[in-house]
């Protein structure tokens, strides 16, 4: 049998940034799985670029991802206490296309964040945003990780036993949701 697909996408371009951190625990914490990253650096919508060129091959890329995934893991910053453009953006493309690669997928939200909440409000709106694509996600239990550059070693392996207690219980029951 083989290993489930899991998609991550972070709402955070740098490469050092927690939330891909966060991601890349949760996948660990998932495990087996064939874990894929999406490259979420893609061109600001533009209807007018949609309509000239159709959707860029980046986006369809994206799309293709969410589709083929067993499962998706989703990790948002908060900026002006509300998630990334980048997130936002990606979500918004990968809605022009064709179908809804989102459809009853399972998908876990989390959040890492500088300020003390951890994300939360950032994590609201998202699950807001993903209300029209009718995904499948999880509830519970929710992962807020605050003063999030202090959260990690070196290895990039979470230093609190709570979190990631509580990341693997959130892991374990996408596990099932998606099997």
């Amino acid at each position: 049998m083989s290993k489930p697909i899991l998609l991550g996408l972070s709402g955070s371009l740098r490469q050092s940034a927690t939330n891909r951190k966060l991601l890349r625990e949760a996948a660990r914490l998932f495990d087996p799985a064939e874990f894929v990253e999406a490259d979420l650096n893609l061109p600001l919508y533009d209807g007018d670029l949609e309509e000239g060129e159709g959707i860029p091959a980046v986006v369809q890329t994206l799309r293709a991802q969410i589709e083929q995934a067993d499962a998706v893991i989703i990790s948002t910053p908060e900026y002006n206490k509300g998630p990334s453009g980048v997130l936002k953006n990606a979500l918004d493309w990968v809605s022009r296309t064709e179908g809804n690669p989102w459809a009853d997928k399972p998908v876990a939200v989390m959040s890492a964040a500088a300020g003390r909440a951890g994300g939360e409000r950032a994590q609201m709106i998202l699950r807001a945003y993903m209300v029209p694509f009718q995904p499948l996600i999880l509830q519970g239990p929710e992962i807020h990780l605050a003063n999030s550059s202090n959260e990690f070693d070196d290895q990039g392996r979470l230093t609190s036993a709570r979190y990631e207690q509580t990341l693997g219980t959130l892991m374990q029951k996408l596990r099932n949701l998606s099997a």
